[in-house]
């Protein structure tokens, strides 16, 4: 089912967001290892491919750009050839650099990692960790102060390279006064930086060492969460707990379990975090909804090798296949239905459209909807309501009720939305679907098809013959008697 209890699909506003933060280079040797060598008890990787990414903050803002947001970047990076690398990838990328410093003698963060086999073998750095200089922090401060009011939402991905510094930290926690957003992925044992912030996102093992709480059960997990609340004055936190999920604390703890159904690699699952957390956030969610949004985009990027981001549509296929989404959620009104179309089109979906009463759910209903759907990308389904029914079928039916033959209709895999109607044609429905394909039973042949005019083309299916609900009434009456 292509479906998505998030609506988080850019219209007519996208979020603007700011990544400050420590940018990096992730290099990949990608190959295979089939031998040991001779000189020493380690693997021979026979490398095949090589491939450069943006890392740290940078993948903070891919992860951004997949999800459609409009991104900027403040970095400081070293005056050599890896932080030209970096300034021709973000161009690329089409991502803003609002301040984007180059440090002489600094050395450009580069991550290399030798991958064989969806396994990675060893990782080697090439990079500086000492803190940005003043002059550096003085050139930041003076654009973030031209430029603050452009942003709905600021992320701050410290990776403890250097660029966000103590007093660079705070003095941009102070610049933003509550009024716009900033969340932190924070790094190291002192979070007295980020006091002030609106979130930080530690995973369980930062914040056991920040807190000096050993996270082992559910109350020393609350007794850690509240105590970098309280202590660094944070109007929220979120731990990340890996296979368990995610720890929100507001005024309460709340867990919000993982989705992640297979982990090839957790490379970079923190900076998808964050950027989904700002991202939603950004697009008026609440904490709680982008807490679930995040966990589904970590769900889909572990499934992937390296530095991996998630798109919507990524994310909208990963929550239909774990089937989170209640079929009640695939049932819409008809201005639900058009609002879903609308998005379906903008992605070029090919829609087929079919209705009936399908009183009683059977296999030939079944075969008949599974060919229906191998015509198209999505299939929505229109159910006559109760009212109709008995104008069609007479005062004996429907057996079943309106709401009862949609559900049933919404558990099926190939039926994507199911929409009530009480007229006793779809017409309407199909003018507010306009349907790439319109499908209609076999019996149709030369008969006038309702909604003919407006869909792009119809399409005549058989039934399976001996297999009606008509049949099956009489069957059970027959029995009764």
């Amino acid at each position: 089912m292509i479906s998505s209890s998030f609506n988080l699909h850019p219209s007519t506003y996208i979020p603007k967001i700011l990544v400050v933060g420590d940018l990096m280079i992730d290099h990949y040797l990608w190959g295979e290892c089939e031998r040991i060598s001779p000189e020493a008890p380690v693997q021979v990787v026979d490398v095949k491919e090589e491939s450069f990414v943006l890392g740290g903050a940078g993948n903070v803002l891919n992860n951004l750009k997949a999800f459609g947001a409009e991104v900027s970047v403040v970095s400081v990076v070293g005056d050599d050839e890896n932080g030209e690398w970096l300034e021709r990838r973000l161009e690329k990328r089409g991502i803003k650099k609002l301040v984007l410093i180059k440090e002489k003698g600094r050395k450009t963060s580069k991550k290399s990692r030798v991958i064989a086999s969806h396994q990675q073998i060893v990782r080697f750095d090439k990079e500086s960790k000492d803190d940005i200089s003043k002059r550096s922090e003085e050139e930041i401060l003076n654009v973030l102060k031209k430029n603050f009011s452009d942003f709905d939402l600021i992320l701050l991905s410290d990776y403890g390279k250097g660029v966000l510094t103590l007093s660079l930290t705070q003095e941009i926690v102070s610049l933003a006064n509550g009024k716009i957003p900033i969340f932190v992925d924070p790094k190291g044992k002192d979070y007295s930086k980020y006091k002030g912030a609106d979130l930080i996102t530690p995973n369980k093992k930062e914040a056991s060492i920040a807190t000096g709480i050993e996270i082992k059960d559910e109350k020393s997990l609350k007794e850690a969460g509240f105590y970098l609340k309280n202590e660094y004055d944070l109007k929220n936190v979120i731990i990340t707990l890996s296979e368990e999920g995610m720890a929100i604390f507001e005024d309460k703890m709340v867990k919000i379990p993982t989705v992640a159904k297979e982990v090839y690699d957790v490379t970079g699952a923190g900076d998808t975090v964050l950027a989904a957390l700002g991202f939603a956030v950004a697009s008026g969610k609440s904490l709680k909804e982008a807490a679930r949004f995040a966990n589904l985009a970590a769900g889909v990027v572990v499934g992937k090798v390296g530095c991996a981001t998630a798109t919507l549509e990524e994310i909208e296929e990963y929550e239909s296949s774990l089937h989170k989404s209640s079929s009640e959620e695939q049932i819409k009104s008809f201005e639900e239905i058009k609002k879903v179309v609308e998005y379906l089109k903008s992605k070029n979906k090919k829609i087929v459209f079919t209705n009936g009463c399908f009183d009683i759910l059977h296999i030939g209903h079944v075969k008949y909807l599974e060919k229906a759907k191998k015509l198209g990308d999505v299939l929505i389904v229109g159910v006559n309501a109760d009212e109709s029914v008995r104008r069609l079928k007479g005062d004996d039916r429907p057996v079943n009720p309106e709401y009862d033959r949609a559900y049933l209709l919404a558990a099926l895999e190939v039926v994507d939305f199911v929409v009530i109607f009480k007229e006793d044609t779809p017409y309407e429905l199909i003018k507010i679907i306009q349907p790439d394909i319109l499908v209609k039973g076999a019996d149709y042949k030369g008969k006038e098809i309702v909604g003919s005019d407006i869909a792009k083309e119809v399409k005549l299916i058989e039934f399976v013959e001996g297999k009606s609900t008509s049949k099956i009434i009489e069957k059970v009456r027959n029995k009764s008697n």
